[in-house]
């Protein structure tokens, strides 16, 4: 009864949105992060010029930032009412994670008390199925296949919320500098046990091409903000986990820091292909200045902006792309698939 209320109340307050066909291969993929509700939305008419196939919503989707739940379905209700989203879904898939603000409180992880019905909220927000698994478990990881012609597209959502233990506070807090150090305790985690056995079966699924979206960066080497380097045996963990299971064709988008850029890594040691992270943040706002990354090969772009990733299937490669408030391409680089090939 309580799950039919639940989705009774999510179809009365959600307005229509297209739904992903996961029959049919697509080629082009908007991505985005760090929307704030109490901005305008106008972003959305630019991104609806480019005719994604698919939009990937990576966190801070709303700025919730509370233990009141009446408020943080508010503030939802605040986003879903803009006309320029309404239309924008009516038209477009939309995907999505958290990161830290719509999942309650700022830099939180697992302590946060009030993450069930913060999930449940999420949940109905973005329409997800009655039937979902990601109503099963805990958390809100997910995946999706998308496939057609022998051609495979996998999506991986994982929650770097629910299961995240507390990072490691250095004290130092600066505009362009955070507070966290590299944690040297290697029993924290970022994704939980079971988690980490759902992804690496994630992993052996045979895909050409796989996009991790995570809501925080993965590859910035180290800037003191919240992002997989606070975490390095978590972030080591990962790389080791993809030269295990072999799984070509990963690359990461990410979100979280108010600006854009590009990183690179290359892990030999692993015989690991290069890995590539592209940052989009933020769709409404953007930052004043961006901190030290020395994986970083193009950006920062310190204004608002969304990520696009164009699939040339014939070609077989792909290109990866940050773009402005006008569309005006600010950062891009192409990916040939065999560059993400063991």
């Amino acid at each position: 009864m309580r799950l039919t209320l639940a989705l009774l109340f999510a179809a009365a307050t959600c307005t229509a949105q297209q739904s992903l066909d996961t029959t049919k291969l697509i080629s082009r993929i908007g991505f985005g992060s760090c929307n704030s509700q109490d901005n305008p939305q106008l972003i959305w008419e630019t991104i609806s010029k480019d005719k994604p196939e698919l939009f990937i919503l990576l966190g801070d989707n709303i700025y919730g930032d509370t233990k009141d739940m009446k408020e943080l379905q508010r503030k939802y209700d605040l986003f879903g009412s803009k006309p320029t989203y309404q239309n924008f879904k009516k038209d477009c898939p939309v995907i999505a994670t958290w990161d830290d603000h719509d999942y309650g409180a700022n830099d939180a992880g697992k302590e946060y008390p009030k993450k069930k019905e913060s999930k449940e909220i999420f949940l109905n927000f973005f329409n997800e199925p009655a039937n979902s698994e990601r109503r099963k478990h805990e958390g809100i990881y997910t995946s999706y296949m998308l496939e057609q012609n022998g051609k495979r597209i996998q999506i991986i959502l994982p929650d770097l919320r629910t299961f995240r233990d507390k990072l490691c506070v250095a004290g130092k807090d600066e505009d362009c500098f955070g507070e966290y150090e590299p944690c040297k305790d290697s029993t924290k985690q970022m994704l939980g046990d079971e988690q980490w056995k759902w992804l690496e079966q994630e992993l052996l699924k045979p895909a050409d091409l796989r996009i991790i979206g995570s809501s925080t960066q993965f590859l910035v080497d180290f800037n003191g903000w919240e992002a997989w380097a606070n975490l390095p045996y978590e972030r080591e963990r990962m790389m080791q986990l993809i030269a295990k299971t072999k799984a070509n064709g990963v690359v990461f988008i990410s979100g979280d820091l108010h600006y854009a850029e590009m990183s690179r890594l290359e892990r030999k040691d692993l015989s690991l292909y290069p890995i590539y992270d592209l940052t989009s943040s933020g769709l409404t706002h953007g930052h004043s200045c961006a901190g030290d990354n020395k994986n970083r090969i193009h950006g920062a772009y310190m204004n608002a902006n969304y990520g696009f990733i164009d699939i040339d299937w014939k070609k077989n490669n792909l290109t990866m792309s940050i773009r402005d408030t006008k569309g005006e391409t600010k950062i891009t680089h192409t990916i040939p698939f065999s560059e993400i090939r063991f």
